[in-house]
C-alpha cells in the first residue's frame, strides 16, 4: 500500500510517500480501504514537526479518513460497508488515515451516514464534526437563534467555515471573525452576516465589555477568547474547541459569576459513540449542497507535505480533501 511516512532523521520530521507491506498495519478488528482523507491543523503540526504530536517514529499521520471496510472481525460491519473515522489517537500514535489501508479498533468507526459519500464526509472530517459538536453545545447552553448574533473566531478555517453553514442551516445570525480580509465574501456566502477583522481583538480584554454575542465558537483561545468572553451576553454560551492562538486564557471570573456566562470546552478526539453518530446524522442533512463545493480544495497524497506547510503558514481557506485512491 501507499502511504505518507513520518520518519524522525536528526531531530527533522521528514515525510515521505513510499510504498509499504500492509502486514504491518497495526492491530485492529477491521481494516479499511481508504479512499479519502484531509488534511487538519493537527496533522499540519505533525507532518512539519512543527508540533510535538508524534511520539513514536514511524508514523502514518492523518486523524481522519472514510473507505470501505476489506475485512471485519467484528459483526458490526461488513465487508464492502462505508466507514468513517475520526479522532481516538489515530495518525497520532496509531497508524492514519494518509494511506490506502488502514486497521484500526471497530469501536472508532461509524457507519457513514446514507445521505453523505465518502468525499463529502472528508469534506466535513475532524473539523466539521468538531463545529457539529459546538454547535450543539450552545444549543444545550440554551442559545436560540432569537436571543442574539453568534460570533465564530477563526472562521476562514475548516471549523469555523462548517460552524458558520451550520449554524446558519439552524436561523442563527452570525458574525465571523477571519484574520484575512480576502476571505470577507467567502465567508459571507456561507452564511455570515458580517465579518470582523481579527486584528479589533488583539488587545488584552478588560473584565467585562459591551455586551455583543448570545453565543460564540472559538477555535483561537488565549487572549482573543478571553475578550469574547468579555463581550457575552447575559446567560450566553462559548463553545471553546482551539488554541491556534495560544493555550493561556488570561480572563477574571466577571463573565461567568456577574453574567452567568458558560465556557463550554469540546473535545473530538474521544467523544462518546452515540455522540458521534448524533452529530454525523445532523451535519448529513442540514449543510447544503453548495457548502461542499465552496469549502474545498482537493489534493493528492503527494501535495500532502507542501499542503500542511501552507496550513502551517496560515494560507488555506476551508478544508482541504485528499483523495487516496
Amino acid at each position: 500500500m501507499r502511504a505518507l511516512l513520518l520518519e524522525k532523521q536528526n531531530e527533522q520530521t521528514l515525510a515521505l510517500v513510499k510504498d509499504i507491506d500492509s502486514a504491518h498495519l497495526p492491530e485492529g478488528d477491521v481494516t479499511v480501504d481508504i479512499n479519502w482523507s484531509s488534511l487538519n491543523y493537527k496533522d499540519a503540526l505533525a507532518i512539519t514537526g512543527k508540533g510535538k504530536i508524534i511520539r513514536n517514529f514511524p508514523m502514518i499521520p492523518g486523524i481522519d479518513f472514510a473507505g470501505r471496510v476489506n475485512n471485519s472481525k467484528n459483526p458490526r460491519f461488513k465487508v464492502g460497508q462505508s466507514v468513517v473515522l475520526t479522532g481516538w489517537g489515530v495518525g497520532e500514535n496509531h497508524w492514519g488515515g494518509l494511506a490506502e489501508q488502514a486497521r484500526v479498533s471497530e469501536e472508532w468507526l461509524i457507519p457513514l451516514p446514507k445521505a453523505l459519500s465518502e468525499r463529502k464526509a472528508m469534506i466535513l472530517g475532524t473539523a466539521g464534526f468538531t463545529a457539529m459538536l459546538c454547535v450543539m453545545a450552545l444549543e444545550e447552553g440554551g442559545v436560540k437563534p432569537e436571543e442574539g448574533n453568534i460570533l465564530v473566531t477563526g472562521a476562514s478555517g475548516g471549523v469555523g467555515s462548517t460552524a458558520i453553514a451550520l449554524l446558519t442551516a439552524l436561523g442563527y445570525s452570525v458574525t465571523a471573525l477571519s484574520g484575512r480580509d480576502s476571505n470577507t465574501d467567502y465567508l459571507k456566502s456561507l452564511g455570515a452576516k458580517e465579518v470582523l477583522p481579527r486584528r479589533d481583538y488583539v488587545e488584552a480584554a478588560r473584565p467585562l465589555e459591551k455586551q455583543l454575542w448570545a453565543g460564540a465558537i472559538d477555535t483561537v483561545g488565549n487572549k482573543l477568547l478571553a475578550r469574547v468572553l468579555a463581550q457575552m451576553n447575559y446567560n450566553g454560551t462559548v463553545a471553546a474547541c482551539g488554541l491556534a492562538g495560544g493555550y493561556l486564557l488570561p480572563t477574571t471570573v466577571m463573565p461567568f459569576i456577574l453574567r452567568n456566562v458558560r465556557l463550554q470546552g469540546i473535545d473530538s478526539v474521544h467523544t462518546p459513540l452515540h455522540r458521534r453518530q448524533t452529530a454525523w446524522e445532523r451535519m448529513a442533512t442540514l449543510l447544503p449542497e453548495h457548502f461542499y463545493e465552496q469549502a474545498t480544495q482537493e489534493i493528492m497524497l503527494e501535495d500532502v507535505p507542501a499542503a500542511a506547510a501552507a496550513l502551517m503558514n496560515n494560507q488555506i481557506t476551508g478544508r482541504t480533501l485528499v483523495k487516496i485512491r
